[in-house]
């Protein structure tokens, strides 16, 4: 059972103010090319010149996936739907059997999901040696699909793993998966019939909810009038094989039992799996809050793209970077929490340099500047090809000097 009511305030999940577009000529797709070359290439900067990227969940709409605060986003289009608590997921078996229900439900869909031109864009801007890593709130993984060079920092976990609540141990998501399919037949079964009419592939939440479901963030997929007390899930196996010797601060020794077919249960109180995520109400381990800290720290700018910022655990770091006198850029289509603090102080008639503001869609934005900015460093440094020429002939003079 569901407490009666949230006892955690989901934050902003009515549409923000409208934004204020700067430089105003922003508002179009080459002007906010022009703006965000400004702003990624000027030299005045006395800090470090490559950028640090800030993402949310806008990034990867066009990948087929939900978000939470977006025109179609599940804040706006389904008002009975809040995010599983932390402190729900591990005090109640019940609430933890309907979390895996639904994300098994939504697990096929968004393992087979794939990154999209936005982050194939942020590596061709790695490439040209503009930025200098990566914070996502992202769970979905396709940062580090798209760009494994590219240092990536996580800062809400990720969905490919499931990690244990007592010893820390992960454990690959697809293999999860095959386990819930194997402990729940009748719901796999389900789950096939589901992916054959192609419910889970339109990306229209309307045509979903006419499917019989709805698809929310983060592959979690909502049936009404599921039979989620059904569901089972496993134990971990490394606390099965090997009960913590205490658990909780009263330091009760560990328990893991399992029915006959390996599923958590009976007088457990320890060995549970959960996504290896930031559950709504978790705090975020503090070596990764550091972490993201000195990813800004290390940079001279900051993109933020895709993203409300409605959480406090990203406005932060768009706070610390303006408050270092980092210039910051926002492209997101909608308002932003703060829009006027990142804003308020920059010159009328700036060229983007100082900061940019742009609600043009990334997924045509982003490829359209890496073209421009191509362009720009063929017109200084040569094409590829002629790079590569002139890199020929040195080495060729080097080897005659050493010979």
């Amino acid at each position: 059972m569901r407490p009666p009511g949230p006892l955690l305030r989901i934050p902003y999940t009515n549409p923000l103010p409208s934004p204020t577009i700067h430089p105003p000529f922003a508002s179009t797709l080459p002007g906010a090319v022009s703006a965000l070359s400004s702003f990624l290439l000027d030299p005045a900067s006395s800090l470090n010149p490559k950028t640090v990227i800030l993402t949310g969940a806008g990034l990867s709409v066009a990948s087929g996936l939900a978000d939470y605060r977006g025109t179609n986003g599940t804040y706006r289009v389904n008002k009975t739907y809040r995010p599983i608590y932390y402190h729900e997921f591990t005090a109640s078996h019940a609430a933890r059997k309907r979390y895996w229900a639904r994300s098994f439900l939504g697990w096929s869909n968004l393992s087979k999901a794939q990154p999209n031109s936005s982050h194939y864009a942020i590596r061709d801007l790695a490439k040209l040696g503009l930025i200098s890593s990566v914070i996502t709130q992202n769970v979905d993984s396709f940062h580090p699909k798209a760009h494994p060079e590219v240092k990536t920092l996580e800062l809400h976990g990720y969905l490919r793993a499931a990690t244990c609540l007592s010893c820390g141990g992960e454990y690959d998501r697809n293999e999860f998966q095959k386990e819930l399919a194997r402990l729940n037949p009748r719901w796999d079964s389900f789950l096939q019939k589901v992916l054959m009419t192609g419910a889970l592939e339109t990306e229209d939440p309307v045509e979903k909810q006419r499917r019989g479901v709805i698809m929310n963030p983060d592959g979690d997929v909502e049936v009404p009038d599921a039979p989620y007390t059904t569901f089972r899930y496993p134990a971990c196996p490394s606390c099965l094989a090997k009960p913590p010797d205490a658990v909780g601060t009263d330091g009760k020794k560990g328990i893991v039992e399992v029915d006959a077919d390996g599923a958590w249960g009976g007088n457990s109180n320890a060995g549970i799996l959960k996504p290896a995520v930031v559950l709504f109400g978790e705090s975020i381990a503090e070596r990764v809050k550091e972490a993201a800290e000195d990813a800004v720290d290390e940079a001279g700018r900051m993109l933020v793209l895709a993203t409300s910022m409605a959480t406090y655990s990203a406005w932060r770091l768009v706070k610390r970077a303006k408050d270092r006198g980092m210039p910051v850029a926002v492209v997101n289509m909608g308002g932003v929490r703060g829009d006027d603090v990142f804003f308020k102080d920059l010159e009328p008639e700036q060229d983007g340099s100082q900061g940019v503001r742009t609600e043009v869609p990334t997924q045509s934005l982003l490829p359209a500047l890496v073209q421009e900015l191509q362009r720009s460093q063929s017109r200084v440094f040569g094409s590829p090809a002629e790079i590569a020429k002139f890199e020929q002939g040195n080495r060729a003079i080097f080897k005659d000097m050493l010979s």
